[in-house]
This record gives structure tokens, C-alpha cells and sequence, in this order.
């Protein structure tokens, strides 16, 4: 399920890749045009995939913002990273002592930069970017809101350039300004550092409610303003590619286009709402289209061009990945769910490394599949130990069983004709359970630090 790694693990003797994550919020699997939208026009993520390596089996830590964040930047499960005080929260914190990716890379000589939204924690907990080793902070400490007009909400959120505000009060005219502003701010970061390996997440605020397009956009696809949205959120990923070939930066930079998790389709929120067609659920299920997420890899002579893979990956293995392609030194005898997935990418297998994925919504696990099967635990409605944020959960009375391979929508229980396979699926549950927990019950991998100093990287 996990591995312990510590250690050297040297790439050559070349130059150090660049990293840039292209991360976008709330995007869901069908909402570009390489994943069969019909809707929107996204030519520059198309010439992604079409030079790079498309993911139909891509999953995130958690189907939601701040646990999918702290996944990706410390290649584990949510439930495994240690908070502060000890307390898992709903909305994970990471606790400083927690080593992130920019603090993996920084002893190897990498300039981090987060650009747009953090989640992950204030200033006040230490847990803001630059104390978690960006070099550089450009955005939104939180989300936007949780409304589909920002006139609705009582939060608004404000614009960091590390420390110092930028703008006190994000309004819908500054809303409308924020997919160029961290366009702007990735285009310079790029430029200034040409000369240095470095580390870039552009976490776009969009298409996260409330919505925000500027001019140039709005009104311009067949998909409204969600459409409209996305197609500036190509825009952005075109205008990085560009900076990037023309810095002659291309050709030693991994750059990977992933959503956070599946769209928000609620009530509340209406046509603001991206698709997961043709897969089930959404943001805060368990079902596909919460965990499963559009995901591009793009290294010019490095990944296997115009290849459409099937394997399970997650965001998890960004970690290890590019952690082992820059040498770094990984913390000793710390457990990590990621995988390094370079030789996936090169072409050298096209097996994924995972066995298993769990999926945990918020501190729940709700399920677990391998390569073909998914088996969903039973579970009650609505947890009231899960306040708000439960309120998307629905019942399952018993277990069930999918075959993922040729039941995408999870419509058809074949557990009656398959229970050899549910019987091995109940107990990698049983042992993940026992690992990390489950609701409100611990496992004995949750990580956990009583003191405040924090651990180096180096």
C-alpha cells in the first residue's frame, strides 16, 4: 500500500528539470475538448495531450480542495499527513513539519513559486506558502466562496503577494481579473528563472464558484459563462507553453495540467457547474466523478507523445516523481502512497504502479478498486460527524461491486456474480483501515508530531 523511502536517489549528471503544475479547481473529467467536451474549445490543452500523455485513470488524494491539495504537495493520502495539534481535520492543515515539494527541491538548488490558491493553512499556523518553502507568493490564502454569485456570500477573499495584501477585497471585478493576473505572474516567474531549475503550481481560483471571466472571454463558447471560464483558463495554459518554448525551456520541463477534483454540481450552484460525464458523482463524492480528474503529462523527448493511458496514476506520485528526477533527499523512514511514475511516462511499462486505490472522502473510506474492480464500502447518509460537508454523502446499504473497465456511470452491482473478488477487496479495505483509519477511528500510519520545531528537508 505504502512504501518507506530515505536516501539519495540521483537522476544524472544533466540539468535539472523543471516542474510546472498547471492545477485548476473544480474542473471536471469531461470540461476540455480532449476528454470529449462539446462545449468548450481548449485548443492548447489538446496540443498537450497531443505531445504528452493523457490519463483516463487519474485520481486525486480526496475529492475535495484542501485534502487533494495536501495530497498532491506531500504525495500522500490525506490521512496519513500529520496536522497541527494532532487533529485530523475535515479540510487538512499539514503540520510544518510536514516536508511539501518546494521543501523537498529547495536543497537541490530549485526557485519555487505558488501562483493563485493555497488552502493548505495561514500564517498565523506557519502552514502559509512561504513558510512551507515557496520562494514566491502570488494569490488567494483560501477559496473564493462557496455561492454561485459572490454578491450572495459573506466571504471574500484577498490577494497575497507573500505576505503584504495586494487587494483587500476580491469583488467580482477583481474575480474577473485573476486567471490573467496569475497568468502575468507565471509568464515573469518563468522568465526571471530560466537560468535555475525551478518548481511552479499555478492553482487557478477557477472554475471554483463564484465564477469570474474577463472580457476577452466572456460570451465566447457554447458553454456559457462555466464555458467561457474554462476557455481562458486554455488561454493561460497556452500562454505558459509559449513563455516555455520561447525560453528553450520546453524540452527539460515536466509540465502537468490536473484538476484539484470533479465539478461542483449541486443545486446551489446550477449551470456554474462543470460535467465528470460520463462517469458518476461529483466534488465531495466517492463516486468517479469526484476522485477521477482530466490529466495531462507533457516532456518533450522525455514522455511517450500522443499515447492515451490507462493505468491508475495520482497526484500523489508528482512527489516521488520529481523528487527522484532532481535528486533530492527524500525525509528518512517516511511513508509515501505515491509511486514514481517516470518509467510509465517514458514508455519503459505501461503498467501502473499502484495495486490499489482507496478512496477517502474527507476522513471516510468509502471504497477501493485495482486495476479493473471497484468495491464500495456501505455507508450512512449524511454523517452528522461530518457537519456540512457530509451533507453529498449518500446511503450504501450493503457492499457493491463495479467493473470500472466496462461500467463507467457505477450502475450495475455484479458483486453476486464476482465474490472472490469482493472478498479480496474487503480485506485490502481491512488493512487500510488499519493503516489510516477510517471516520472517526484512527489507524496506526496517521502521522503525528507533539512538537512545534520543524523538520528539514535537507
Amino acid at each position: 500500500m505504502a512504501s518507506a523511502i530515505g536516501g539519495t536517489l540521483a537522476f544524472a549528471e544533466e540539468k535539472k528539470p523543471n516542474l510546472v503544475i498547471f492545477l485548476t479547481d473544480d474542473q471536471g473529467y469531461n470540461d476540455l475538448a480532449c476528454y470529449g467536451s462539446d462545449t468548450v474549445k481548449t485548443p492548447h490543452a489538446d496540443q498537450l495531450a497531443k505531445e504528452g500523455m493523457k490519463f483516463t485513470n487519474a485520481y486525486v488524494g480526496s475529492p475535495v480542495c484542501g485534502p487533494s491539495r495536501a495530497s498532491l504537495m506531500t504525495g500522500c493520502y490525506p490521512m496519513r499527513i500529520a496536522e497541527a495539534k494532532s487533529k485530523k481535520q475535515l479540510h487538512t492543515v499539514p503540520h510544518t513539519k510536514e516536508v511539501l515539494i518546494p521543501e523537498l527541491l529547495k536543497p537541490q538548488g530549485y526557485q519555487s513559486a505558488l501562483l493563485g490558491k493555497w488552502h493548505l493553512g495561514t500564517r498565523h499556523t506557519g502552514s502559509d506558502p512561504n513558510g512551507q518553502g515557496f520562494d514566491y507568493f502570488y494569490g488567494t490564502p483560501k477559496f473564493n466562496g462557496a455561492v454561485r454569485i459572490i454578491e450572495e456570500s459573506d466571504f471574500r477573499a484577498s490577494v497575497l503577494r507573500n505576505h503584504d495584501v495586494i487587494i483587500p477585497v476580491v469583488e467580482q471585478a477583481e474575480m474577473d481579473q485573476l486567471t490573467t493576473l496569475y497568468t502575468e505572474e507565471a509568464v515573469k516567474f518563468i522568465t526571471e528563472n530560466k537560468e535555475n531549475p525551478f518548481f511552479l503550481c499555478i492553482a487557478h481560483s477557477m472554475p471554483h464558484v463564484p465564477l469570474g471571466v474577463s472580457d476577452k472571454y466572456r460570451g465566447k463558447s457554447k458553454g456559457g459563462l462555466y464555458g467561457d471560464v474554462i476557455e481562458e483558463l486554455d488561454w493561460s495554459l497556452g500562454e505558459v507553453m509559449k513563455c516555455l518554448k520561447e525560453n528553450e525551456l520546453d524540452e527539460n520541463t515536466l509540465v502537468v495540467f490536473v484538476s484539484d477534483n470533479g465539478p461542483w454540481i449541486e443545486d446551489m450552484i446550477g449551470d456554474h457547474a462543470g460535467s465528470a460525464t460520463p462517469l458518476k458523482g461529483s466534488k465531495m463524492t466517492s463516486w468517479e466523478g469526484g476522485p477521477r480528474v482530466p490529466c495531462i503529462m507533457r516532456w518533450t523527448g522525455r514522455i511517450t507523445a500522443g499515447v492515451t493511458s490507462d493505468a491508475i496514476v495520482t497526484t500523489m506520485d508528482l512527489f516521488p516523481t520529481i523528487g527522484k528526477l532532481a535528486g533530492a533527499k527524500f525525509p528518512e523512514n517516511t511513508v509515501l502512497d505515491g509511486r514514481d511514475i517516470m518509467p510509465l511516462l517514458s514508455g519503459e511499462t505501461q503498467d501502473s504502479p499502484h495495486d490499489y486505490y482507496y478512496y477517502y472522502c474527507y476522513k471516510a473510506l468509502h471504497a477501493v478498486r485495482n486495476d479493473r474492480w471497484k468495491l464500495v464500502a456501505p455507508r450512512k447518509k449524511s454523517p452528522k460527524w461530518m457537519g456540512w460537508w457530509g451533507r453529498m454523502i449518500e446511503a450504501v446499504d450493503d457492499y457493491e461491486l463495479y467493473d470500472l473497465h466496462n461500467d463507467l456511470g457505477e450502475k450495475n452491482n455484479v458483486i453476486k456474480d464476482n465474490p472472490e473478488v469482493a472478498e479480496l477487496l474487503k480485506s485490502q479495505l481491512t488493512l487500510m483501515k488499519a493503516d489510516l483509519g477510517d471516520g472517526l477511528t484512527p489507524g496506526a500510519g496517521m502521522r503525528s508530531y507533539f512538537k512545534t520545531k520543524k523538520k528539514s528537508a535537507k
